[in-house]
């Protein structure tokens, strides 16, 4: 039976979507492991939505939070607003009780991702916010360290991303992920999975 990932994500402007991608590819590149796309619910409404001239959505699925059960493990990815995850993504979360209440995340590994739109606006707090939904789920948090090796240290050109997790720079939205940012997206994908699929043979 093929290992479940599934890459969880919110995204206005596309960037973490593009993430997102490169993040499936990754784990797709594991064998025996199926990774699947899915886009949480947006909460604002069209108009609001056009005034922001933000893109229309993709045709990724929408997710349920009763179908994460299915999945062995997950890579949650979001904007950040003020520091934080974006306010869809967490309500998307907060509509998840009833799997609290009944354990059925705890034990699963968990991987994040994310955009911010500056240097200073979140990258590595953005992540370190959203461990708390992980924790109260019982879900084990899987960061990549420093497993990209030279990825990390690049000092030369603008780079997202932490050993958190990959991440990216929008700018004023018109900045996309750079290669080396897809690159790392790629990795933290083919890591999530290479882990999530020990620990279910393990079990």
């Amino acid at each position: 039976m093929a290992v479940k990932l599934y890459i969880v994500y919110y995204s206005m402007y596309g960037h973490v979507e593009k993430l997102a991608e490169e993040i499936k590819k990754g784990a797709a590149s594991v064998e025996g492991v199926e990774a699947k796309l899915w886009q949480v619910p947006e909460t604002l409404h069209e108009e609001v939505l056009g005034k922001m001239s933000a893109p229309p959505k993709s045709d990724v699925q929408i997710i349920t939070p009763d179908e994460l059960a299915e999945a062995d493990g997950f890579v949650f990815g979001f904007p950040t607003r003020f520091g934080m995850m974006a306010a869809q993504f967490k309500a998307f979360l907060d509509a998840t009780g009833g799997l609290w209440r009944t354990q059925k995340l705890a034990g699963k590994p968990a991987g994040i991702f994310y955009s911010t739109g500056s240097q200073g606006g979140g990258q590595e707090t953005t992540a370190l916010t959203a461990i708390t939904q992980l924790v109260h789920h019982g879900m084990i948090f899987v960061p990549i360290g420093y497993t990209f090796g030279a990825g990390m240290f690049e000092m030369e050109q603008v780079k997202g991303g932490s050993p958190y997790g990959a991440g990216t720079y929008a700018g004023d939205g018109s900045r996309q992920p750079s290669e080396l940012e897809l690159k790392q997206a790629f990795h933290q994908g083919k890591y999530l999975a290479t882990i999530t699929k020990k620990l279910k043979e393990a079990a």
